[in-house]
């Protein structure tokens, strides 16, 4: 008998791949959802953590499968800038390698240290809940501080030369802030999108930012603990892993083509509305006894 359904793994797995995307939080909708359902899962269960591996792997995948052809070009500036020992000013694509790289080394190191301590702390369907609340108040949060309100068109023109022009510290500032979302409930699109617009970037701009930002860390959260799904740890999850994964990916693509349309012309409040929304409905829930 599988610990995870074929079922329960569909649901997941759907859910990963919009909620990882949208500024809403994978990881606070998979530690709520089976509380919601009455299903015999936890966040913290060995099992689930090796299962969420494969979610995540698709996920990142995808990301990567969407925006190759930047990535390409984006591996080329970093090597020429190797070569001559320098960043050109003309070379928007080493510039931003090179942001990308500066944004990604912090949290990488704070995920490496804190991830698990954090998860064990957190991951409880209440504490999920209230940190989606948090999370959907420091969307609006974002937006009412935003360094310029949205205009029209903003996203026409070469989006990458936009985002090459932020400074170091931003860089690593937008970068940092994903680590938030060791937290349940919090993020990590949301908080790289929100830093975005905090130092001045629109709102599809900060999207594509934050989803070249998440790719390596994603990538790298899940190819380390990638051994666990192929050991004993997987036995018994990987056919279910296998389907979720799937369905993550399907979902994944959808989302971001979805997203990068819409914050041509739309923000961040929607999202900050429902997390408020359904968190405070599922603390209602869990206070009832659900």
């Amino acid at each position: 008998m599988h610990p995870i359904s074929y079922f329960q793994a569909v649901i997941l797995g759907l859910t990963q791949g919009v909620a990882e995307p949208f500024p809403i939080s994978s990881l606070g909708h998979g530690v709520v959802l089976p509380r919601l359902a009455g299903w015999h899962i936890h966040q913290n269960d060995k099992f689930f953590l090796t299962f969420l591996v494969a979610t995540h792997l698709a996920t990142a995948l995808v990301l990567l499968a969407l925006f190759l052809s930047d990535w390409v070009r984006i591996v080329k500036g970093l090597w020429r800038s190797l070569g001559v020992r320098e960043i050109r000013a003309e070379d928007t694509d080493a510039r931003l390698g090179w942001l990308l790289v500066a944004g990604t080394i912090p949290v990488g190191i704070i995920g490496l240290v804190l991830e698990t301590p954090l998860r064990k702390l957190f991951a409880s369907p209440v504490t999920a809940a209230v940190f989606l609340v948090v999370n959907g108040v420091a969307l609006l949060v974002f937006e009412r501080l935003r360094r310029r309100p949205p205009r029209p068109g903003d996203y026409l023109g070469d989006a990458d030369a936009r985002i090459a022009k932020l400074s170091w510290r931003q860089a690593i500032a937008v970068g940092t802030s994903q680590a938030a979302a060791l937290v349940p409930g919090i993020s990590r699109s949301g908080f790289s999108m929100g830093g975005g617009l905090l130092v001045g970037l629109s709102n599809e701009d900060a999207a594509r930012y934050g989803f070249l930002l998440a790719t390596p860390v994603i990538f790298a959260a899940a190819a380390l603990k990638l051994p666990e799904l192929f050991g004993k740890e997987g036995n018994g999850v990987r056919g279910p892993a296998l389907v979720a994964g799937l369905c993550a990916a399907v979902t994944t693509f959808l989302a971001v083509k979805f997203l990068l349309r819409y914050f041509q012309s739309n923000r961040l409040t929607p999202f900050g509305a429902y997390c408020i929304g359904f968190g405070a409905a599922c603390l209602l829930v869990f206070a009832l006894g659900g």
